[in-house]
C-alpha cells in the first residue's frame, strides 16, 4: 500500500547490489528498482569527476545531461544495464591484467592465484535431470598445483544417476565485485560456462579409471572425474581438473549459455618448416594424485622430423626406451585420493596428468589436466637395467595422444618411466600455423 514515490525515495539510498536484490522481491519492486533516475545517479557517481560526456554503446558519442532527457528518452532499466556493463568491463580488465605476466618456466600466467582471489572466482556444477530440474552443487574443495587446480564436490543429497542427463561446470564471479569487501554468496552473480558433460549411460560412454572398495571412477573429457558408489547407482563425488591455460578466460569471459572461444593463434612467418617438421618445443609434465605430487619435470628441445609424421599425427619422443639416462623415477605409488563428508579413499593405479606443451616461441600449444588409468602390459621388460612388470598409460583427445610406459621395480618399490611419446594431431598443427601437413 506504500506509494511508489515513497518507495523510490527509499530505493534511492540503496547501493547497486541492494537494488538488484530488492528487484527480486516481486514484479512491482522489480519495476521500481529499474528506475532510470536511481541508476543514472549511480552511473554518474562511478565516473571520473572531470568527465562531461557519456560513452554510449552506439558508434556515436553524445553529450548527456542529468536532466529529464537522459531519463525519459530511455527505456526503463537502460541505465541499470549501462552501469552493470561498465562495472563488469572494468572488473574483467583489472583481472585479465594480472594474468599478462607469464612464468618462463611453464609459459603460463604466474599470478593465477592472485587473479582468482581478486575476482572472487569460484566454481560450481549444475546437474540437470531428464525432467529439466536443476540441482546446484557448491562448496568445493580446492587443491592447487603448478599448472592446474583440482576442484572436488561431494554431498549427501545427490540425485540418482539414472535420472540425470547433463552436468555443467561454471565459473562464478560476483556481478558487481567490490575489492573492499569479500564477495557475498547470496548476492548477484555472473555465470560463465566452462564445459558441459552428458551423463546418460555414463558407465558406457566414459573411460573407466579404476575402483577401490567403495567407489568406481569414470573420466569424461575434458578433465572430469565422477565417483560412483559401488553398492548403489549414485554419485559419491565429482572432481574437475582445470588447467591454468585460459582458465580465467573460460571462467570469466564466457556466458551462462556459451563457452569462451579463444582467439586464433597468429604464427610468425618463419616459425614452421613443413619439410623439417616441428622444432624447439618444450614440455612441462606433472603427475599427481590430487594431494600428492609424483612427478614434476620439464623437457626442452623437442622436435619432430617429417618422417615421424604418420597416420595423422606428428610424433615427439620425450623419453626413449633405449636411452636410460633420461628415464624418470616416480616418487611414491600412483593413486587418486578422494573424500566425502564421511568416507575417504585412494584408488590405485591411476593419476592426474597435467601436460603443458609450448611451441618454439614459448606459447602454450597443447594443454590439459585429466585423470589417466594405468594397465599392466602383457609384455615383460627387455631392459637389462630393469627387471619388472611393465605398465602403460594412455591419454587421447582431439588435439593429440600421450603414451607412457612404466617399469615397476619390486626391490625398491618404485616406478620408472622408460618411454614417453607425444602424438600431436596434424589438424591441430595446421590450424595453429596455417600450414598443410
Amino acid at each position: 500500500s506504500m506509494p511508489s514515490e515513497m518507495l523510490l525515495k527509499i530505493f534511492s539510498y540503496l547501493d547497486a547490489v541492494s537494488l538488484l536484490a530488492v528487484g527480486c522481491v516481486n514484479k512491482r519492486f522489480y519495476e521500481l528498482a529499474n528506475d532510470n533516475g536511481i541508476w543514472l545517479k549511480l552511473y554518474s557517481s562511478s565516473l571520473h569527476p572531470k568527465w562531461t560526456i557519456w560513452k554510449m554503446k552506439s558508434k556515436q558519442t553524445e553529450a548527456v545531461s542529468l536532466g529529464c532527457a537522459a531519463l525519459h528518452d530511455k527505456k526503463p532499466g537502460y541505465w541499470k544495464k549501462e552501469y552493470i556493463f561498465k562495472q563488469t568491463s572494468a572488473f574483467k580488465t583489472r583481472v585479465m591484467r594480472l594474468v599478462k605476466f607469464l612464468d618462463p618456466y611453464t609459459g603460463l600466467p604466474c599470478k593465477n592465484k592472485e587473479a582468482m582471489k581478486v575476482s572472487g572466482l569460484s566454481w560450481i556444477i549444475v546437474l540437470k535431470d531428464k525432467n529439466g530440474k536443476e540441482h546446484v552443487v557448491e562448496k568445493p574443495n580446492l587443491s592447487f598445483k603448478d599448472t592446474s587446480v583440482t576442484v572436488l564436490w561431494h554431498g549427501t543429497d545427490w540425485p540418482c544417476l539414472d535420472i540425470l542427463s547433463t552436468l555443467k561446470l561454471f565459473g562464478v564471479t560476483p556481478l558487481l565485485p567490490d575489492q573492499s569487501i569479500p564477495p557475498n554468496k547470496n548476492g548477484p552473480r555472473r555465470f560463465s560456462l566452462i564445459a558441459e558433460y552428458h551423463l546418460a549411460n555414463l558407465t558406457e560412454n566414459s573411460v573407466a579409471v579404476g575402483a577401490d572398495e567403495l567407489v568406481q571412477l569414470f573420466s569424461l573429457s575434458p578433465g572430469l572425474l565422477v565417483g560412483i558408489w559401488k553398492e548403489k547407482n549414485e554419485i559419491a563425488f565429482v572432481m574437475a581438473n582445470l588447467h591454468y591455460n585460459q582458465l580465467l578466460e573460460r571462467s570469466i569471459l564466457g556466458s551462462a549459455t556459451a563457452q569462451y572461444t579463444p582467439p586464433p593463434n597468429k604464427p610468425l612467418l618463419d616459425d614452421v618448416d613443413s619439410e623439417y617438421g616441428l622444432h624447439d618445443y618444450s614440455l612441462h609434465l606433472d603427475l599427481h594424485g590430487r594431494n600428492c605430487m609424483y612427478l614434476c619435470g620439464s623437457f626442452k628441445c623437442l622436435f619432430c622430423r617429417k618422417r615421424d609424421i604418420e597416420n595423422g599425427y606428428l610424433r615427439l619422443r620425450v623419453v626413449n626406451l633405449k636411452d636410460n639416462r633420461k628415464h624418470l623415477p616416480i616418487i611414491g605409488t600412483f593413486g587418486i585420493c578422494w573424500e566425502t563428508d564421511v568416507f575417504k579413499g585412494n584408488v590405485k593405479d591411476c593419476f592426474v596428468m597435467d601436460l603443458t606443451l609450448l611451441d618454439e616461441t614459448g606459447k602454450p600449444f597443447w594443454c590439459f589436466s585429466a585423470p589417466v588409468p594405468m594397465e599392466l602390459s602383457t609384455k615383460s621388460s627387455g631392459l637389462y637395467d630393469y627387471m619388472g612388470h611393465i605398465y602403460t598409460a594412455e591419454y587421447a583427445d582431439s588435439e593429440g595422444k600421450v603414451c607412457v610406459e612404466f617399469v615397476w621395480l619390486e626391490e625398491t618399490k618404485e616406478y620408472i618411466i622408460v618411454s614417453l611419446v607425444l602424438y600431436v594431431s596434424t589438424e591441430k598443427v595446421n590450424s595453429w600455423y596455417g600450414t598443410n601437413y
